[in-house]
């Protein structure tokens, strides 16, 4: 891994379970300087001062076609904007190396700020788009991470999972119908899930495209 001569991107939102294109090699890690958090209209981070840490995947990208997708997909789309940092592989027989990686900027039009978790997780829970469930968007994240990254502590990501189980389960809404209806099996409110992660239905990054701003929150670090 010392001499990376291709584009490698770094995912920390859907890329992570969809990452819908083509890519070559692979590997889990993390990031450092960015936390994760739900405070834009779509998913993104945000540089912190701090030390903080982002667990996610790391694609090889194969071709020109990936990188224009990933255009559209995180900056067109989204409203992130681009930079360099350094991945460090969960794999300790990797050597670190720099990756692309969206992040999301005060400025852009989907910003929405800090909330407590509990307002997010209600957004969430009321908030869906073309491709999909906003719901479904954080669940399969939570269990994405869960599963592939065990050690990982990312106590904004869990306690908003958390809040949006008891919801779904207060209000008996129908979990089949949020994560839909492909998916519907792999988790259940009421318990753990012990279910793998597949892909999104449709375009994943227009989890929230429809729905409007003042109601929408999603992933950002």
């Amino acid at each position: 891994m010392s001499n990376i001569s291709t584009l490698w991107v770094f995912g920390y939102g859907s890329l992570c379970w969809h990452p819908g294109f083509e890519y070559g090699d692979q590997a889990k890690g993390h990031i450092t300087g960015f936390a994760r958090k739900f405070w834009q209209g779509n998913t993104e981070h945000r540089g912190t001062k701090d030390k903080a840490i982002t667990h996610g995947m790391a694609f090889q990208l194969k071709g020109e076609k990936a990188l224009q997708y990933l255009e559209q997909r995180e900056c067109k789309l989204g409203g992130y904007i681009s930079l360099v940092t350094m991945f460090h592989p969960r794999d300790c027989d990797r050597e670190s190396f720099p990756v692309l990686l969206y992040i999301a900027t005060e400025s852009n039009e989907h910003w929405m700020g800090p909330a407590q978790d509990h307002d997010i997780a209600e957004q969430v829970v009321n908030c869906s788009g073309r491709a999909g469930h906003n719901v479904e968007y954080v669940l399969r994240l939570a269990e994405w991470i869960r599963k592939e990254i065990p050690e990982t502590q990312d106590a904004h990501l869990f306690q908003i999972e958390s809040h949006i189980r008891l919801k779904i389960t207060e209000r008996k809404l129908c979990l089949q119908a949020l994560m839909g209806e492909k998916k519907a099996n792999i988790l259940e409110a009421e318990s753990e899930s012990n279910a793998t992660t597949s892909g999104a239905s449709g375009d994943s990054f227009a989890f929230s495209k429809c729905v409007c701003r003042n109601k929408l929150r999603c992933l950002k670090l």
